[in-house]
């Protein structure tokens, strides 16, 4: 871009002002002048853009980067600015190139690229971005997240806390580089030294949001909830829409009360504030109907959602809310989301599971089938697929949903050096009641009702017991691998004799406790293994606390009832393919019921978890 004129330079310092002081429709007629005046400068008309986005107008904003980006097709800002817009409509394969191009030279737009990969499940990709960036010694607190975030994905954990180790030796007096290894060890589940490094940091007078969430994360892995609450407060006081902070407080109010209203306070109180904040609307929406009120969820978001300029995010948004209770309009707002952003994959999901809710199951076939050519191991997107058989009366449905030959139970032995189950899980017992929380509330966002949940990584846990219970897994994972054997089908063509933990965790129920039926999206072999449950659940003639699946966790026309009932006993491990609806049937009883459960994905080098 050419050097801009003194006259607009100051005239553009001037718009600068009135931007940071958030007077944007100030800011907005000015910079409009500005463009009438100079038709051939290109940052007015990228800032104009801006201004426009910011008051809701999304396509008049894209329509204006275009026009900026034909007058200087290299200005990397205009670039960046009209990929993270494209981003923000779901327009991914058409952000991607431009966000590629603006990247090689702001810092910014490989936040977003590598932000976009790593949420996409593209590790690799996203690796690729930021690690020539993270080489700098002052490196950005959110790339560096994002370079840890991609090694963590692909199982590269201890080379990420080496990277910034080695760092934080090299400036000792540094306490940025100090936050980089907090957030590299918390990554990796070692949460003591990671608390220890980021109230180090903070104390050193680097009392910024991202440290104080870094802090309060590595507090949660350590279960002292309260104090992990107050570094929160700390972190949105700074930054009261820093999405990420805002979920996990929730979550945390939501464990200790229970009470709806206590867990959005901060939300409502930044809402106040940023009223026309979409993104914080969506995320009180996602917390309303992780606490089980999809219709308070929908009617959180129904005014936006209604607005011929809303985005499709919050669409989607409001459509999975809706999708509980009302298909119908989940498809209506499914295709309004598609309408302005054609290649928009959630809405796609979206659509195609509300398809399945209003009976048009041969449509929603099509569509998986499109959506699976490009995102094949999706666990969510089988799930629908194998649905679409199942009203079809495909046979394809049996082949994938063979329950007697995929589920498969099988008894744990004890490990050295406990002599035999009894003592094991004994221990094992102790070792997970003191990782559930105390209030019996149960976490938000999960399929589990009348319960608790851990919140930590057990598959990375430090605690010898639960270590041992992992080495136990090993050899019934090997052997449900040999005994699924290779093939063609989602299952069997990603089975090379090796696997990875990709995240474990407790679960205790108590009386009247079930799990809703779901999926794990992100996993290739999912599980169950029992360590308590009250006794006459291994007994009883019902089906009162049995693992049940083929029930689909979304409605469909006509429904669907669950297919294959297991019957758990202590010391038992269900392994069985991740796309399989499961879930569980309440129980009654004076003792609660404790599992743990892991996922498996394959391991990329060869080696076993």
């Amino acid at each position: 871009m050419d050097t801009l004129p003194h006259a607009l330079l100051e005239s553009m310092r001037r718009v600068g002002a009135l931007l940071q002081s958030g007077d944007l429709r100030d800011a907005h007629d000015r910079l409009a002048e500005l463009v009438a005046q100079h038709p051939e400068a290109v940052e007015p008309l990228r800032l104009l853009a801006g201004t426009k986005q910011a008051l809701g107008d999304i396509d008049a904003a894209e329509a204006l980067l275009r026009q900026a980006l034909a007058k200087d097709t290299h200005w990397a800002p205009t670039l960046a600015t009209l990929g993270e817009l494209l981003l923000s409509r779901g327009r991914g394969d058409e952000a991607e190139p431009l966000l590629r191009r603006a990247a090689q030279r702001l810092p910014h737009a490989a936040l977003a690229l590598a932000r976009y990969y790593n949420d996409a499940q593209r590790a690799s990709e996203a690796l690729a971005i930021v690690a020539p960036l993270c080489a700098v010694e002052n490196a950005e607190v959110e790339l560096v997240t994002q370079h840890v975030t991609a090694l963590a994905a692909l199982g590269r954990h201890e080379e990420a806390i080496a990277i910034y180790r080695r760092r934080a030796e090299r400036s000792p007096a540094d306490p940025a580089a100090a936050h980089a290894l907090a957030i590299a060890l918390d990554a990796a589940n070692r949460h003591a030294e990671a608390e220890r490094v980021a109230q180090s940091a903070i104390a050193s007078g680097h009392r910024t949001a991202a440290a104080y969430f870094t802090h309060a994360r590595s507090l949660i892995g350590l279960g002292k909830f309260d104090r992990a609450e107050a570094a929160l407060h700390d972190c949105l006081r700074q930054n009261p829409r820093l999405v990420d902070a805002q979920n996990h407080l929730a979550r945390l109010v939501w464990m200790r009360t229970g009470d709806i209203g206590q867990t959005t306070a901060m939300l409502d109180r930044a809402l106040q504030t940023f009223a026309d904040d979409d993104t914080l609307r969506a995320t009180k929406a996602a917390i309303l109907q992780g606490a089980g009120d999809a219709r308070g969820a929908y009617a959180c978001l129904a005014e936006q959602a209604g607005k011929p300029q809303a985005t499709p995010a919050l669409l989607v948004r409001a459509g999975l809310a809706a999708l509980e209770f009302d298909p119908a309009a989940s498809l209506a707002l499914a295709e309004r989301a598609l309408r302005t952003s054609p290649a928009n994959e959630p809405a796609k999901n979206l659509r195609v599971a509300s398809l399945l809710g209003v009976g048009e199951a041969g449509e929603a076939l099509a569509q998986t089938e499109e959506l699976l050519s490009r995102t094949p191991d999706d666990q969510y997107l089988i799930a629908l697929q194998t649905t679409a058989w199942r009203l079809l009366d495909d046979p394809r449905y049996d082949e994938l949903c063979d329950y007697a030959q995929l589920v498969v139970p099988q008894p744990l032995q004890a490990p050295a050096p406990w002599a035999d189950m009894a003592s094991f899980l004994t221990d094992v017992k102790r070792s997970l009641e003191r990782l559930h929380p105390a209030n019996g509330h149960p976490l938000l966002f999960q399929s589990l009702r009348h319960g608790t949940e851990t919140t930590d990584d057990l598959a990375r846990s430090s605690d010898p017991t639960i270590q041992a219970l992992f080495a136990a897994f090993d050899a019934p994972i090997r052997q449900y691998l040999a005994h699924i054997g290779q093939g063609h089908d989602p299952m069997r063509r990603r089975n090379r004799g090796s696997y990875r933990f990709n995240g474990g965790w407790s679960v205790r129920l108590r009386t009247s406790g079930f799990h809703n039926n779901h999926v794990h999206p992100r996993g290739w072999i999912s599980s169950a293994c029992y360590i308590d449950m009250p006794d006459g659940i291994a007994k009883a003639s019902t089906p009162e606390g049995c693992l049940a699946f083929g029930a689909p966790g979304i409605a469909t026309t006509p429904a669907l009832a669950a297919e294959h009932v297991l019957r758990p006993e202590v010391g038992m491990l269900v392994l069985f393919p991740s796309y399989l609806w499961h879930g569980t049937v309440p129980f009654t009883g004076d003792r609660t019921r404790l599992t743990v459960a892991f996922d498996v994905l394959p391991d990329a080098a060869g080696n076993s978890a």
